[in-house]
């Protein structure tokens, strides 16, 4: 199910115009599609745009673009800035709610690993995974159950649960998350060093008392 989000049209401005677009709590942004007769430039809210970054990234959204009425589109590139990384700039493109798309889906981990409880060290390789399906069968994340992973065991993408109609050409041996055995502390040269002096110092001291 697509996302409500609002959206507000704007006029193409200078680079000042923009900074007070954005000192008003407002992103600029553009939405591109096959059905628009021209990219609509438009500004959207700021603190919901966060939020929707922050918990559905991926999402299908629904935007009542200004003068071509609610559209299905998706996030596709989000510009920020490279010192604070603040949010300057988002482009939408239209999407055919007919036709697949690919889309990044978060892979969320459920349980604590058998391994981790008996010292191993949890390894997660994939965060996300590349899926193809309708737009509106985008799911919000994959989950993989950990618990029964064991020290030097792992799963592999082909261990994902897709939802229906949902599928992935990432390579099903690819490693998703792995428990490795616990590292053994090392003990440096020099310490080594020290505790054999002390040992030897130790034996020849107990040969002269026994002189």
């Amino acid at each position: 199910m697509a996302i409500t989000f609002k959206a507000e049209q704007r006029t193409s401005g200078s680079q000042g115009q923009l900074r007070k677009l954005r000192h008003t709590g407002k992103i600029p942004g553009v939405v591109y599609g096959k059905k628009l007769e021209n990219p609509i430039s438009i500004s959207v809210d700021e603190k919901e745009l966060l939020a929707i970054l922050r918990s559905h990234p991926n999402a299908l959204l629904e935007v009542d673009v200004p003068g071509a009425g609610k559209q299905p589109v998706m996030m596709t590139e989000v510009q920020r800035d490279s010192l604070s990384r603040n949010v300057m700039h988002i482009d939408f493109h239209q999407v055919n709610m007919n036709e697949e798309i690919k889309a990044q889906v978060r892979i969320d981990l459920v349980g604590e690993a058998q391994g981790v409880k008996e010292g191993g060290i949890l390894q997660v390789l994939l965060h996300e995974i590349d899926v193809q399906c309708l737009p509106n069968a985008i799911p919000d994340a994959i989950e993989i159950d950990v618990s029964s992973l064991l020290v030097g065991e792992n799963l592999l993408v082909s261990d994902l649960k897709l939802p229906k109609n949902v599928s992935t050409r990432v390579d099903g041996e690819q490693v998703v998350v792995a428990v490795l055995a616990p590292q053994k502390e090392e003990v440096e040269p020099e310490a080594a060093e020290d505790e054999s002096a002390e040992v030897t110092a130790k034996a020849e001291d107990s040969e002269k008392e026994a002189e």
